[in-house]
């Protein structure tokens, strides 16, 4: 069972990150709130949600009826791209505030770029909600290298993520380097590729040699580079699965194996507020 012992932490521009989150994306009601409480309770201390999610009301409730402190968790919440605008930014991270009735967030995070809306003009209102005392620490989520450089460059605040796609199906290689560059931590979202791991005859394969599922080594694959992870699930069962994964160590020779399963097609989320995105 997870302990918050076994749950290390990353360092990223003052920020300190639990490796595995909860991600919430389509948890509501009831069954989010519970599964966040549960989460909590078994030593999860990350949660991950979006005022696009519809649920930040669920996991507030969930938060409260876990018992655990509020200065224990990390709490990250994403604001939608339609409201970029600097007024517009800080409503909307007033609204995700008051739904999860919190007096700040550890982490906001713009959800996806806009670029009907400079860069110049969002940054700044972002860093302000740092500021202001809304957010403890800002970053981003679905930035190219081309993007988290021009967000860097604006930023009087360090942002300390870029929030993507990520999993051995998908080479984010580039966009790991430029994060790093920058002292970001890269948190990977679907990192077990909306389930395609657990069929995965190689991670099954590597996983047999660990006594591990092929989910979990999916997901060891990742926090082994120091890539923070947010699986979502709504089994309580598999939340103690996602967080046992710091009992063993993968080989260098597994971790190429592993890293040889990216594919040109292996993207599996490609929405974005303009059309096309020029990913890299």
């Amino acid at each position: 069972m997870a302990t918050i012992e076994t749950i290390p932490s990353i360092e990223a521009n003052g920020a300190k990150i639990p490796l595995v989150g909860l991600g919430t994306w389509e948890l509501r009601g009831r069954t989010c709130a519970r599964v966040v409480e549960q989460a909590l309770r078994l030593g999860y201390r990350h949660v991950d949600t979006a005022e696009m999610y519809d649920n930040e009301r669920d996991v507030g409730d969930g938060i409260r009826a876990s018992g655990v402190k509020r200065n224990e968790l990390f709490v990250t919440t994403k604001i939608w791209p339609s409201h970029f605008a600097p007024r517009a930014l800080e409503r909307a991270t007033l609204d995700c505030l008051m739904r999860l009735r919190l007096s700040e967030v550890d982490l906001l995070v713009l959800h996806w770029p806009n670029p009907q809306i400079p860069l110049s003009e969002t940054i700044p209102a972002l860093c302000k909600m740092k500021t202001d005392g809304l957010a403890r620490h800002i970053g981003i989520s679905n930035f190219t290298v081309a993007l988290i450089e021009e967000a860097a460059q604006i930023a009087t605040e360090p942002l300390v993520c870029d929030q993507v796609e990520c999993h051995p199906y998908l080479d984010q290689s580039k966009v790991i380097a430029a994060c790093r560059a920058h002292g970001m931590a890269v948190v990977a979202y679907s990192p077990i590729a909306r389930g395609n791991a657990k069929n995965d005859k190689v991670l099954a394969r590597i996983g047999v040699a660990h006594k591990k599922t092929a989910a979990q080594i999916c997901l060891r694959y990742l926090v082994q580079q120091n890539i923070v992870v947010i699986p979502r699930t709504s089994k309580l069962e598999r939340l103690a699965e996602n967080a046992a994964l710091f009992d063993f160590t993968l080989s260098e020779e597994e971790m190429a194996e592993i890293a040889a399963l990216a594919n040109p097609d292996g993207r599996i989320v490609d929405w974005s507020y303009s059309g096309a995105m020029k990913w890299d």
